[in-house]
């Protein structure tokens, strides 16, 4: 309202100093209440702009459905150098994302040319907890069968990625690199970091469970498709920025330290 009435003050005044006369001469040659008018607007609508731009801007841990990744993983690939992390229990749901939009890159590669998937999973070669098989009064126990299971679902995840890097490499108009390798511990965290610039982060439902094959029994197993995912932006407020190169430093670090997995990669052209 304050800006409305100022401007239309500024305009009744210069209106009547074209047909007024004496008004047109005490105005004459006044440079700098000119100056000091236009100076006046131009931070009025300065600090007008400004809150709006606050009013309008998303909400710094915006919370977003693990089936929604596609959409994160379409927006990075529009980039020349593609980054891709993720901290979890099998990456599933994120490897069905990428699977297809690497193959389409073997047609049109856009503006991509370099892309880096990097997949951190348990090491399911330990004893765990999680998951693990349901036992008397719900107490986890070991299933070194059921580990097997989900290590070779990893496995085959981690060589058809890596087979299409090696087709695109082979072709030649983009260098790909996609591996997985293993951390300690049980699934607990679930992070998706996008360029460097955008994470997802939520908590699985550790206690969720799932029925065996067959006669088998039940299995703690965490649904990662059902999990919901905070997000960190770069491009928010500066809380947030300090938070995405958290993540970023925290996964580089846990990387260095993985355990590289003993099956072979997949390089079938």
């Amino acid at each position: 309202m304050a800006t409305r009435l100022l401007l239309l003050g500024i305009f009744l005044t210069g209106l009547a100093a074209q047909f007024v006369k004496p008004v047109g001469e005490a105005l004459q040659g006044k440079v700098f209440l000119g100056g000091a008018l236009l100076g006046l607007v131009g931070y009025v609508l300065y600090d007008t702009v400004k809150d709006l731009a606050v009013s309008l801007r998303a909400p710094m841990r915006a919370q977003v459905k693990s089936r929604e990744l596609g959409g994160f993983v379409t927006e990075a690939f529009h980039a020349r150098t593609v980054e891709i992390s993720f901290l979890g229990y099998t990456g599933e749901t994120l490897y069905n994302e990428l699977y297809h939009r690497l193959e389409g890159l073997l047609e049109d590669p856009g503006p991509t040319r370099h892309v880096l998937v990097r997949f951190l999973v348990p090491d399911f070669q330990q004893p765990m907890t999680v998951p693990s098989r349901v036992g008397p009064q719900g107490v986890p126990v070991d299933d070194e069968e059921f580990r097997k299971r989900l290590e070779l679902k990893c496995q085959e995840y981690d060589q058809r990625l890596s087979a299409i890097a090696h087709r695109l490499s082979v072709v030649g108009r983009v260098t790909a690199e996609c591996e997985y390798r293993f951390y300690p511990g049980i699934p607990r965290d679930k992070i998706c970091i996008f360029n460097r610039e955008l994470v997802l982060h939520g908590l699985y439902d550790v206690a969720a469970r799932t029925m065996g094959y067959g006669s088998d029994p039940e299995y703690y197993d965490p649904k990662g498709y059902l999990t919901d995912l905070n997000v960190w932006s770069r491009e928010d407020t500066d809380d947030a920025k300090a938070a995405v190169a958290t993540w970023n430093k925290h996964f580089d670090d846990l990387w260095q330290l993985a355990v590289r997995p003993a099956w072979p990669r997949g390089t079938g052209v």
